[in-house]
């Protein structure tokens, strides 16, 4: 008897950064890849900015997850050790998320499930956006890092020669798939500099 392969299990948060595409397009790119399940959780700012940014219905980003659980269900599945996941990744992640997550502040769902990640040394991703920089944000980013985070800015890849922000969102929704060890047929992949 052949025992069925269990997905994998990802957990998607949209925070209140701006760049709710992000969230929203890997929702939909890990769907399209089959043999995965995922467990969506998004702010209320993050709520907000799929609604400003993408003119997109809740229920119709919810619709992508298989799972969905409210910000402040502390009690959810995700909030533990024993939920078995196979990566987290927060899209966008707001630097408010990002500070929580770097302090151990557990204060809701989103940064309690970033924080099982790191404890059980599981793969999280933080999709940080905010330009330009200061220093509480950069040791914050330092501090995730050194705890085994992966601080990942949806900055845009020029050298694929996007035409359009859906191929750019593309090219970066793919570099995260990559990382959460996901096979994928899409992925334009750097074949070395074009013969002069």
């Amino acid at each position: 008897m052949t025992t069925p392969i269990a997905p994998k299990r990802i957990i998607v948060a949209i925070s209140g950064a701006s760049g709710a595409v992000y969230g929203v397009r890997l929702l939909q790119v890990l769907r399209e890849l089959g043999g995965v399940q995922t467990h969506l959780v998004a702010s209320e700012a993050g709520w907000l900015n799929v609604q400003q940014e993408l003119d997109l219905p809740r229920a119709d980003v919810e619709a992508l997850a298989d799972h969905v659980y409210p910000v402040r269900d502390i009690g959810a599945a995700l909030a533990s050790g024993s939920f078995q996941c196979d990566g987290m990744v927060i899209a966008p992640c707001s630097m408010r998320t990002l500070a929580a997550v770097a302090h151990g502040l557990s204060d809701n769902l989103i940064t309690r499930a970033a924080d099982v990640m790191l404890k059980e040394r599981r793969r999280l991703i933080l999709m940080v956006r905010e330009t330009p920089l200061n220093l509480a944000h950069l040791r914050n980013m330092t501090s995730v890092t050194e705890m085994g985070g992966i601080v990942f800015p949806p900055l845009p890849a020029f050298y694929q020669k996007p035409q359009t922000i859906a191929e750019m969102v593309d090219h970066t929704v793919s570099r995260v798939v990559d990382l959460l060890g996901l096979p994928q047929a899409q992925s334009q992949r750097w074949k070395g500099l074009a013969p002069p």
